[in-house]
């Protein structure tokens, strides 16, 4: 009796096999991703400013084309989900920034933390000051901003962002209250 494999299973076989050149493994995959996609997407969209220009299928499908034309040798589900997250951010943050384009600070709003790290600040320069943010948490620790970036932008659990990082819940548990922690000093800083 043939086994019948788990989407985790199915999605890891399929990223190998596009990696390995099978355009067709591509066509198979994206029917089996794309509702998790979408609800990431949409996670990334909830709290935005209700007249957002930006659709989480149309957010989807230019995460899609340029998923495309990445070259990146894929591990596994994991892995993918989490080179989304990123580009999901990434293409946020584009989005933002070509549309409305200001002089720096100019009608910026305080946002919170837990705002940013639902990515739903009602403003558009809520996004930019959080990537501006996750970027200098790079810069002082790679770690805390990969773990912020796959739980929150990638919707990952603890238990894939620990696989995704190769650590364990425990450290990812820990590295989220202090990366948490700074986030919240960061984007207050300059709070009244």
């Amino acid at each position: 009796m043939t086994e019948i494999p788990t989407e985790r299973q199915l999605v890891t076989r399929l990223l190998k096999e596009w990696g390995g050149g099978n355009k067709e493994a591509l066509d198979e995959l994206m029917p089996v991703v794309y509702q998790q996609l979408r609800k990431l997407a949409s996670i990334c969209l909830r709290s935005e400013r209700p007249d957002h220009t930006l659709r989480a299928t149309e957010l989807v499908h230019e995460a899609y084309m340029r998923l495309v034309d990445a070259d990146v040798a894929w591990q596994d589900r994991v892995h993918f989900f989490a080179v989304s997250a990123r580009l999901l951010r990434r293409i946020l943050v584009d989005h933002a920034k070509a549309n409305h384009r200001q002089k720096r600070g100019g009608g910026a709003q305080t946002i919170t933390l837990d705002e940013a790290l639902i990515i739903g600040p009602q403003t558009t320069g809520g996004i930019v000051a959080l990537d501006l943010a996750l970027k200098k948490l790079a810069d002082l620790d790679q770690r805390k901003s990969e773990i912020i970036e796959l739980l929150c932008f990638g919707g990952l659990t603890y238990d894939e962002t620990a696989a995704a990082l190769k650590i364990s819940p425990a450290t990812v548990h820990r590295d989220l209250k202090l990366a948490k922690a700074w986030l919240h000093r960061e984007l207050t800083l300059d709070s009244p």
